[in-house]
């Protein structure tokens, strides 16, 4: 079992959300965070100020997975997030030791 961990553009979510289901992966989690990755850090101005941002908004997106499903999911999250852009985000698989369903111990 693995842990499949995606962090993508937050415009793109609805679009991961939808490839996932047509890859028949279910069961996750969807979280909004701030990183830096290898994009340019945004300058914005802010009450007459320029204020250099260092962190981007991002989804994170993190989907338990059988090994028979690993490859499925990270095709998913690849067809739904890319643009071709720096700032497209990371996929990065775990070793996933155990879940365990709270509602029944198993």
């Amino acid at each position: 079992m693995k842990l499949v961990i995606g962090i993508v553009r937050p415009e793109k979510a609805n679009d991961v959300l939808e490839a996932l289901y047509r890859a028949e992966v279910r069961g996750l989690s969807m979280t909004r965070v701030q990183g830096h990755g290898g994009e340019l850090d945004r300058v914005e101005t802010y009450r007459g100020t320029t204020v250099q941002m260092g962190l981007s908004e991002k989804v994170r997106f993190e989907i338990a997975v059988s090994d028979p499903f690993v490859q499925a999911t990270i095709d998913a999250l690849c067809d739904g997030a890319r643009t071709g852009e720096v700032g497209d985000g990371k996929i990065f698989v775990v070793p996933l030791e155990r879940a365990v369903r709270i509602r029944t111990g198993e």
